[in-house]
């Protein structure tokens, strides 16, 4: 399959029966919706065939689901064999309480959610998912990865969410540059095989240098006759020599944080702040209420709950898209906001790449071309119009220009969604070490767990809460929870010996203060390992700066340099304390650090 100005893919053959599990990941771009339409007979392919079972019955949700018009219960029920299970599908995806709505009048996430319900109820053979995982909250994955596991049919599924992959899947295809590739396991397995594909090309291509280099050698030493066909043989030698293999799919952004400027002391402050969409008029039911909270130069906050529940609401307070109904919203004056919402910035179609980052008014300067092509718009990319970009690709260019105009203050809203794995992968790499603040709305997993140190807590019924330890932590106190609250649930009985499931049960909920669970400290020690990193590097920058500017720089840069010098010295120090007693811990647990 091709697109205007180049190959999607060629020459693909992968076959898929009853209880395979296979997860597709690629670039943005590289084909993969096209991929499952093609699977699902939406799209007929350019060359070669595709070959179904005989009766396969297909239930598919689309990147942009059409839905039939009425009521959602019963867009749902229509496609379902059993009526009754239409409802209780909408219900695990969030949509209860709009079972009545006409599907006309949902937002694209809804109605995503709504098409999703719609293949899960039907009765299929094939199940074909694109982002499936996309305008869901994380209990909604949850349940999603439960059902996936007990599908009986044959799965495939285009997702970014490394959860979800790992969970589900037993087979990954990868596409790369047109070529498929098929790895045995989930996440893991498909970044082993991608590396190794990897060392393997480089070690191909060593080798090809170097017999190219005796060839050379020996064409210069030993051939007495220029003739046109060793002078032929001298270039094709030299091509190779001087030529370089094929480079990964993806390299890492670089610093792109140039320009931007430092917060001060007082960055958001957030205090009493109640919302509610009807304003005064609905006051007695606010979305939320009385949420205090103060960002720090270097916040790494995530805020997680229930899709409804307010987060985005709380994101367009913070960057004043909205006013609150009580309390009050303060800004340091350095701060510059950056917002990556769910919508993003409206694209001109027909505009080309490039003109969007400079406006079309002037030519891109050097700093334009390293932000692009830290994004992966080529030479070629940057021309083409935006209408021929992929829906992921577009969401990258919208990131690209929320972080073109140099924010300190970066609000994150869903930038998962329609992003590729290596896309959030070199994300995650530019925020651990980028200088502002940071807060995430999200529904990934991994990305929450790579990303923030603390999360805030919204669930529609108590005060929004803040809880140090970030994701990992928090699901860990969840689970607990539940665990407790099944026990405490349990009737009273007469007593029975201690061999029985409910002592049992009791006696496993019991320790509510009980030592920290192996999968928090390994995850713990993670975030240490990744801060001690970053903060190695950040010192060796500045004893190198130090070491360039001492004999120009004036006396008061200098200070300034060492005083950052300092504060990073003893950060590190004491991280490096909190990873040796995490290490202890685990050690006492019997876990391996």
């Amino acid at each position: 399959m091709t697109r205007p100005g180049r190959p999607l893919f060629t020459d693909l053959s992968f076959t898929v029966s009853s209880g395979d599990r296979i997860g597709i990941v690629g670039l943005n771009g590289c084909g993969k919706s096209t991929l499952l339409s093609v699977l699902t007979s939406e799209q007929d392919p350019e060359s070669g065939a595709v070959r179904r079972g005989r009766g396969v019955r297909i239930a598919s949700l689309p990147q942009r689901p059409v839905l039939p018009a009425g009521p959602v219960l019963a867009a749902v029920e229509a496609a379902a064999e059993q009526a009754w299970e239409a409802a209780a599908v909408l219900d695990h995806l969030g949509m209860s309480a709009l079972l009545d709505a006409d599907t006309s009048r949902l937002s694209g996430g809804q109605a995503k959610r709504v098409a999703l319900a719609r293949a899960l109820v039907a009765e299929s053979d094939l199940l074909v998912l694109d982002e499936p995982t996309n305008h869901l909250d994380i209990d909604a994955i949850a349940w999603l990865e439960e059902r996936l596991e007990t599908y009986r049919g044959g799965l495939i599924m285009v997702t970014h969410d490394r959860h979800v992959l790992d969970r589900v899947t037993t087979k990954v295809l990868e596409l790369d540059r047109g070529r498929g590739y098929v790895h045995d396991g989930g996440y893991d397995a498909y970044l082993e095989g991608r590396a190794e594909r990897e060392d393997q090309a480089a070690s191909n291509e060593s080798t090809r240098r170097n017999l190219a280099k005796k060839e050379l050698a020996w064409l210069r030493r030993g051939a007495p006759a220029r003739t046109s066909k060793p002078k032929a043989r001298i270039e094709a030698a030299t091509s190779i020599v001087e030529s370089r293999a094929e480079p990964a799919a993806r390299s890492g952004i670089p610093d792109l944080w140039f320009g931007t400027p430092r917060l001060g002391d007082k960055v958001v402050e957030l205090e009493g702040v109640s919302f509610s969409h009807g304003g005064e008029q609905a006051s007695e039911n606010p979305l939320f209420t009385g949420v205090d909270l103060a960002l720090d130069p270097r916040e790494r906050l995530g805020l997680v709950g229930p899709n409804g529940v307010g987060k985005s609401t709380l994101l367009d307070l913070i960057a004043g898209r909205r006013q609150p109904l009580a309390g009050t919203v303060e800004y340091g004056s350095t701060v510059r906001i950056g917002y990556y919402d769910q919508v993003g910035v409206t694209l001109d179609p027909k505009q080309r790449v490039r003109d969007a980052v400079t406006g079309g008014h002037r030519l891109p300067d050097w700093q334009d071309a390293a932000l692009l092509e830290s994004f992966w718009f080529d030479a070629d990319a940057q021309w083409a119009p935006i209408e021929l970009l992929s829906g992921g690709e577009r969401r990258r260019l919208q990131l690209l220009l929320v972080l073109a105009a140099k924010p300190n203050v970066l609000l994150l809203d869903e930038p998962t969604n329609d992003l590729d794995i290596d896309t959030l992968r070199v994300l995650e790499e530019f925020l651990d070490d980028w200088p502002g603040a940071l807060i995430v709305v999200s529904h990934d997993r991994a990305f929450l767990e790579r990303t923030v140190a603390d999360v805030m807590v919204m669930d529609g019924h108590s005060r929004p809460s803040r809880r140090a330890g970030g994701y990992a932590r928090w699901e860990d106190e969840r689970r607990a929870n539940r665990i407790k609250g099944r026990a405490s649930a349990s009737p009273s009985r007469p007593a029975k010996p201690a061999s029985s499931a409910s002592t049992a049960s009791t006696k496993r909920a019991k320790p509510v203060n009980a030592p920290r669970s192996a999968s928090t400290l390994r995850h713990l020690m993670k975030e240490a390992d990744k801060a001690i990193a970053r903060l190695a590097r950040r010192r060796e920058a500045l004893e190198a700066d130090l070491a360039t500017k001492a004999a120009t720089a004036a006396h008061s840069e200098l200070t300034e340099l060492g005083a950052q010098l300092a504060a990073v010295n003893a950060e590190l120090a004491t991280t490096e304390e909190s990873w040796l007693a995490l290490a202890e811990e685990a050690e006492a647990g019997g876990t391996k650090p």
